[in-house]
């Protein structure tokens, strides 16, 4: 059974927001939703949750859930979904394709950014990538919630202790049964669908990331799958540095590998405050009044994308 041309219609509605992401919006989290069949919002549903992307030096992570009707698990079996590692990217593409069109299926990603991965984990208070997937999950459920769909069963592949996790989730979503399981996308269907869901997106925006930064037009190394083990990726993130402003904003700055690079091959910084210790600690007055913001026409996206600003000037 289809949806038919409102789900093709959905479908490529959807495929558009993937590219227009890669092209114009990377440097930023993004969730992805398809519309919810009607008879997810009818009737009992299981729903599953996995990743893509979490131990890449490179690139989004990216989260999927995929749901369907409990009484149609046997054709979800019988329709090939397994764990996206053991599909080639045709298959992926294929079962992709599938999930779309199927009218009782109905799927979501949310598209973590490099950025905002780093900046979790390098910020003051250490936010890791843990929590952040913990909390994307608990996001994705509760949205499929929110949009009505009926969901009963839950099953999630698991990010640190199995037992842990699933009480967590069990408070947080009393009535609903909750399963946590270590390679849940190859013992269950629904999580298998969420994985092939997860995994497309994120190969779909690495290909199409379009660089806002003007110094990686010279580069020309291939990026290699992205995992800090690979020579391929390790030669990239070489070429693709700059001295000052570090690497571009596909790379996860708090991973060691990239950190090692910084602190070995980037300019220095000596931080103005620790040439003055004789002068007095208190702070000046004019670091609680906002300035009017310059005109940034021709800065560095580094500065643009942090929005900072000169404020030397009253």
């Amino acid at each position: 059974q289809k949806r038919g041309q409102d789900s093709e219609v959905d479908g490529d509605v959807l495929d558009r927001q993937i590219a227009e992401h890669a092209r114009d919006r990377n440097g930023v989290s993004e969730s992805v939703i398809s519309e919810v069949p009607d008879i997810c919002t009818q009737m009992d549903c299981c729903l599953g949750v996995d990743e893509a992307g979490r131990g890449p030096v490179c690139g989004p992570m990216v989260y999927g859930i995929a749901y369907a009707p409990l009484k149609k698990n046997d054709e979800l079996k019988k329709s090939g979904v397994a764990d996206s590692k053991t599909l080639s990217e045709e298959e992926r593409e294929g079962l992709f394709s599938m999930i779309k069109s199927t009218e009782w299926m109905g799927w979501a990603a949310h598209i973590l950014s490099p950025a905002e991965i780093s900046q979790g984990m390098l910020g003051r208070s250490n936010y890791n990538l843990n929590m952040l997937s913990h909390d994307t999950a608990i996001m994705l459920i509760r949205k499929a919630i929110e949009m009505g769909v009926r969901v009963r069963e839950v099953y999630v592949d698991t990010v640190g202790k199995e037992d842990v996790y699933q009480k967590k989730l069990a408070a947080l979503f009393p009535g609903i049964s909750i399963t946590v399981a270590a390679k849940a996308d190859s013992k269950f269907p629904i999580v298998s669908a969420a994985s092939i869901c997860a995994k497309v997106v994120r190969d779909r925006v690495i290909s199409g990331w379009q660089y806002p930064e003007t110094h990686m037009a010279a580069v020309t190394q291939p990026l290699g799958c992205g995992y800090p083990s690979d020579p391929a990726t390790q030669a990239w993130l070489t070429k693709a540095m700059d001295p000052v402003f570090g690497f571009p904003s596909i790379v996860r700055f708090s991973w060691a590998t990239a950190k090692k690079i910084i602190e070995k091959s980037c300019v220095p910084v000596a931080w103005e405050d620790d040439d003055n210790e004789g002068e007095s600690q208190a702070m000046k007055l004019t670091a609680f009044i906002k300035t009017k913001a310059t005109k940034a026409d021709g800065r560095h996206a580094y500065f643009e994308e942090r929005r900072l600003r000169i404020v030397d000037k009253l």
